[in-house]
């Protein structure tokens, strides 16, 4: 690989502008690739959840459409995007502190290009992804509550899901009772899932990225250019290490996505689960090992993996976009 044995070019390491700037590129980059899947994602966690009136479209790629078609003749065309308000509120600091993190766990791992091994990809991955659930979680189960509802009645949606959460059954002793926790029914699960999900998804984009690098180039690449002064003074990168072209960034992000959702989604089912059993029994208190033995029970193994497909529709968009988007907005803000 090219570098050897060097630091990666341009380190800025731990200054505050590198980390501002990736936190920058990772939000951008999460709302773009949010946006694009937002109708499916909605679709997702109808089926995910096992929503009674959508119960009969799961389980195939036309029950896909026949349930947008659904939502839409219910709730109109912005019944599709219901919760994505909320999304991208959670959305951008989960995709920052995830891209800034795994820069960092990355530098710390792999301070020089010779050091890069699958495995460290993986856990550096791995680690971003945990971070970001643990600031964002919260965000998410009110998204998630918000999706789940098929009403017509728009108004104070957030505030209800919030009210909801905080009334259901919580963590108490003797002498204290803890409603924050409710806001993180299911974390244990979310971050189990994390573990696979993140760190595929990061390890095979970068897999993919050095196979296209060293084996491909001629098909694959943009040839490297002369790197422009950074607006705060740092010294330029001699040259710039080659850019992916179009087709390839986005084929690799996909195939990220694909590899990362097949691996860690019988957890994502439980996770869903779990975090919609409040809006249906407020004081029921919820148990792995419960959810997951309601799930067989009802579908056996085939359970674990319902909406798989429209998983595969929404994550191979929606991994292209997030890793294009932020390659690109790391070029345009001059860092590696």
């Amino acid at each position: 690989m090219a570098g050897g044995s060097q630091r990666r070019p341009g380190r800025q390491d731990r200054d505050l502008t590198y980390v501002a700037k990736t936190l920058f590129a990772g939000g951008i980059a999460g709302c773009a690739a949010k946006t694009v899947v937002a109708p499916l994602d909605r679709v997702k966690i109808l089926f995910q959840a096992n929503q009674p009136q959508f119960r009969r479209y799961s389980g195939s790629l036309l029950g896909v459409a026949r349930a947008g078609r659904a939502i839409v003749a219910q709730q109109g065309f912005t019944g599709l995007f219901q919760g994505h308000s909320m999304s991208l509120l959670r959305i951008f600091p989960y995709a920052s502190i995830k891209f800034m993190a795994y820069e960092q766990f990355r530098i710390l791992l792999m301070p020089t290009h010779d050091q890069e091994t699958d495995l460290r990809h993986f856990v550096a991955g791995s680690l971003a992804g945990t971070s970001s659930v643990l600031v964002t979680y919260p965000l998410d189960l009110i998204r998630v509550r918000m999706a789940y509802e098929t009403g017509t009645d728009k108004s104070h949606k957030t505030r209800r899901a919030v009210q909801r959460i905080w009334g259901e059954s919580t963590y108490r002793t003797k002498w204290l009772r803890l409603p924050i926790t409710n806001f993180y029914t299911g974390f244990g699960m979310s971050v189990l899932g994390m573990i696979p999900y993140a760190g595929a998804s990061f390890y095979v984009h970068a897999a993919l990225e050095r196979l296209c690098r060293e084996r491909l180039p001629a098909y694959t690449t943009i040839p490297s250019t002369p790197a422009a002064a950074d607006a705060v003074g740092t010294a330029p990168t001699p040259v710039r290490r080659a850019q992916l072209n179009f087709w390839a960034q986005l084929l690799s992000g996909g195939l990220a996505g694909i590899v990362a959702q097949t691996v860690s989604y019988p957890i994502e089912i439980v996770r869903r689960r779990m975090q919609v059993a409040g809006a249906l029994d407020a004081v029921a208190k919820i148990q792995v090992h419960t959810v997951a033995r309601e799930i067989y029970a009802a579908g056996g193994l085939r359970g674990f993996y319902v909406g798989l497909s429209i998983g595969y529709l929404k994550v191979a968009p929606m991994f292209a976009v997030s890793f294009y988007v932020y390659e690109k907005v790391k070029y345009l803000l001059n860092i590696e």
